[in-house]
């Protein structure tokens, strides 16, 4: 689980150091702005973008009955971070796994990958799709009840 908060947190400590080596030279404005530029970082690499995350046995057994993909992701993957803001509001009726909380979950996308833990991983239908269009994970999903 501390795995996801590792480049966030990297990034705060980063942006503190840089922003108070500003704020000393006599540089105020521009150690706030840094500040502010590596907060946005961090949330953006932060799990709390993200929905949600269940197991992989659980959204196995949601999609199964519903019928939504799943995503296999983690925190800090650009490709992941790009699937999730273009999704938009869909993004929010797809099933997340997080692969570094969840073992079950990196067991399934290493064997989707032939040993590799290449996210974002989408399984449609239980047939895995790597890094796909989001586009395309959005006209895969069903019609809203």
């Amino acid at each position: 689980m501390t795995r996801a908060w590792v480049l966030p947190m990297s990034l705060v400590v980063c942006g503190a150091l840089v922003a108070t080596t500003q704020f000393v030279g006599g540089s105020p404005g521009v150690a706030v702005a840094l500040l502010l530029m590596f907060g946005l970082l961090a949330g953006l690499h932060s799990p709390l973008v993200f929905p949600p995350s269940i197991g992989a046995e659980e959204a196995q057994r949601r999609s199964a009955v519903d019928g939504r993909p799943i995503v296999y992701w983690r925190a800090g993957c650009k490709y992941c971070l790009r699937l999730r803001f273009r999704s938009g509001r869909s993004a929010r009726r797809l099933h997340w796994v997080d692969i570094w909380r969840d073992p079950a979950g990196a067991s399934a996308v290493r064997a989707a990958n032939d040993g590799d833990e290449t996210v974002p991983t989408v399984m449609v239908a239980g047939r895995p799709h790597v890094n796909p269009d989001p586009e395309w994970v959005r006209r895969r999903l069903p019609p809203a009840a």
